[in-house]
């Protein structure tokens, strides 16, 4: 008879006395032992799995719950944001997945990347860094240089992608993401492989960490674009029941408010009299210019708060968009801004011709005004590849940020001085309207470009 010791709680209690039992029976039990042991390793590589998971998931939820709706400073949201990348790298590097014998997995890349992607390039440079110092706390070895390596490899491909992966849509960036996420690891398996040599057991525990990585990359860039677009929903639900209220009192007052200020007007004009001392004629100017401005206010609130009937016909957008340019040429003479035009014939949409002078005017007019010192302003309008009718707007003027990019059109933002924001709105309606999309590109002191697509109809 054989002799068999198990290890203590690794079997029953009465096997961890020194019993003697048939030699079957031991096979068995052996067999029982190794295979309750696996399942544990394979329970404790699932939880770890998890943990660097959640790890991932906190920063996301943290930004949307709490961050998103109480800090409104952009600056603040980039710090803080940061700092949150940083303590998931840190947790994913102090808890890594232990796969294999000196095999250490873990997803600190992911924190890396989306912190550089989405805030920019002092955060990815601040998050590489901490990567690096972290991972020499550890000791100098193959892997603290093969992560200086990786990361020096990796950081300038996604620097070089940063800014046009912000005004992609949804779809795209879920594709940048995650072919970053696979070029990553695939730089991890190519340098680890050089430095240690191509082994079965490197190239299996290369091949593990890529399709988690890449796995965990897809799985947070689709939970990030899906909550900021329930988010943007939700605003412009809110929005939505604004206007309803502002459509509902736009009639009632518009009527009310102008009456006093016609008779107001009235008035100034008969006070003004050619006799009347300099300063008193321009106060009496300035007053009228002033109404002016009040009744446009009105006409931008009841354009937008109860849109009238719309009578759309088959329209020349070209011909429009020429004449616009010549009506705006003559405001801008005195502000030396050129006009550059590049203008298709027969470029036919389906839309209300008034509306569509309306909208056209006031993005012109906000080109013309966003370059205080002269410039150019580039005008086009062609027949795209997929049927539509293409229009472009670009000036030389102060540009906007991201994020004033992302608020264009929205109830009452401006970036003018006097501005309300209603022009802008008023025509992004117009265009929506007509079933046209239209898309921003914009750097600060470089300038800003419109375009502008529509569906293309027959005359």
């Amino acid at each position: 008879m054989a002799l068999f010791e198990a290890e203590p709680g690794g079997l029953s209690p009465w096997l961890e006395k020194k019993t003697k039992i048939p030699k079957k029976c031991e096979f068995l039990l052996k067999y029982k032992y190794i295979e309750q042991k696996a399942n544990g390793a394979q329970m404790s590589i699932v939880k770890d799995f998890l943990l660097q998971l959640t790890l991932m998931v906190i920063p996301i939820f943290s930004y949307f719950t709490f961050i998103l709706e109480k800090v409104k400073e952009d600056r603040s949201i980039k710090i803080l944001m940061t700092l949150l990348w940083g303590v998931s790298i840190l947790l994913c590097m102090s808890f890594p997945v232990e796969y294999a014998e000196a095999a250490r997995l873990d997803i600190r890349f992911i924190p890396l990347l989306f912190g550089t992607l989405y805030l920019g390039v002092w955060s990815g440079v601040f998050l590489t860094a901490l990567i690096i110092l972290y991972r020499l706390s550890f000791g100098i070895s193959m892997g603290f240089l093969t992560t200086v390596m990786v990361s020096i490899i990796t950081l300038p491909v996604i620097l070089s992608v940063q800014r046009l992966f912000l005004r992609l849509n949804k779809d795209r960036r879920i594709i940048i993401s995650t072919g970053l996420s696979f070029f990553y690891c695939l730089c991890g398996m190519a340098v680890s492989g050089i430095m240690n040599g191509f082994s079965t057991n490197v190239v299996k525990v290369q091949g593990i960490h890529l399709l988690f990585t890449v796995a965990v990359t897809w799985f947070c860039t689709v939970l990030v674009e899906k909550i900021r677009e329930n988010h943007q929903l939700r605003l412009k639900v809110q929005d939505s029941e604004k206007f309803r209220v502002i459509s509902e009192l736009t009639g009632v007052f518009a009527h009310e408010i102008r009456n006093p200020m016609q008779v107001t007007r009235g008035f100034l004009q008969l006070l003004d009299d050619p006799e009347l001392p300099y300063p008193k004629r321009e106060y009496i100017k300035l007053s009228i210019e002033e109404l002016d401005r009040a009744n446009e206010i009105i006409n931008d609130f009841l354009t937008f708060g109860k849109p009238s009937s719309s009578t759309d016909r088959a329209v020349n957008v070209s011909e429009h968009l020429k004449r616009t340019a010549a009506l705006i040429q003559t405001f801008s003479v005195n502000q030396q801004v050129e006009f550059q035009t590049d203008i298709q014939d027969d470029c036919w949409i389906k839309a209300d011709p008034q509306k569509l002078n309306q909208s056209l005017l006031n993005i012109l007019k906000n080109a013309v005004e966003s370059m205080p010192n002269g410039g150019t302003v580039s005008l086009s309008c062609h027949h795209t590849a997929s049927g539509h009718i293409r229009l472009t707007v670009k000036d030389q003027g102060i540009g906007m940020n991201p994020k004033q990019v992302q608020r264009l059109g929205s109830p009452y933002y401006s970036l003018k001085e006097k501005g309300t924001g209603l022009g802008m709105m008023v025509s992004y309606q117009i265009i929506h309207s007509f079933k046209g999309r239209i898309r921003v590109e914009s750097e600060e002191g470089v300038g800003t470009e419109f375009i502008i697509d529509f569906p293309g109809v027959e005359p």
